[in-house]
């Protein structure tokens, strides 16, 4: 995951670089990298304008420990494991970029995919809280089990066990900072709907 957030700051700063005139390198490039990036790290049932012609559709059968949809989300970066708390460290860095400069994504014509990539992990996050049993699904998949397994995500068979916190066995942590990406991703969201109109 260390390689997913520092692909996250270069990302942040590739759009705040892009606003000088006279930059020498062409860092609108550098953002769409970036988000291609991000979709190359989608697990599930990939959408119809899926941008990596080689991906396909994997751990569609991810659940919670009591059937719940847990398919989706980021792998982390390369592993096949979901991860919760370095994700949603990614995606509050790409939100805060967002927002800071909206003009900037819009005028590099990525703003459609950005928002796109991070309203993924998102919904993701959605599914992860399960308020009728009070648990939320920080990770999913054994990381020592996924190591072992050197292949791309659609050929896993292996298992994937999905682990959760609860009021018995907190996570103040991932918990805390999942909800800043929602309040994020709310002003980000907003921001569209008013650039819209």
């Amino acid at each position: 995951m260390k390689v997913l957030i520092a692909l996250t700051s270069m990302f942040y700063l590739a759009a705040t670089a892009s606003i000088c005139s006279k930059a020498k390198y062409d860092y609108g490039e550098v953002v769409t990298k970036s988000i291609l990036f991000y979709d190359a790290q989608r697990s599930g049932k990939l959408p119809a304008n899926n941008p990596i012609p080689w991906r396909g559709d994997s751990a569609v059968n991810d659940q919670g420990d009591h059937g719940e949809d847990l398919s989706g989300g980021w792998y982390d970066a390369g592993d096949l494991v979901k991860f919760n708390f370095p994700a949603s460290s990614a995606v509050r860095v790409l939100l805060n970029g967002i927002i800071r400069w909206y003009d900037t994504y819009t005028a590099l014509g990525q703003i459609n995919m950005a928002l796109d990539s991070v309203k993924w992990e998102l919904d993701y996050f959605l599914k992860c809280w399960i308020p009728s049993k009070q648990i939320y699904y920080y990770e999913v998949g054994d990381g020592d089990i996924d190591h072992q397994f050197w292949s791309r995500p659609e050929d896993m068979t292996m298992a994937r066990p999905a682990f959760s916190l609860s009021s018995t066995k907190p996570g103040s942590d991932v918990a805390g900072q999942t909800a800043a990406d929602f309040a994020a991703g709310s002003i980000a969201f907003k921001k569209k709907r008013e650039k819209q109109f």
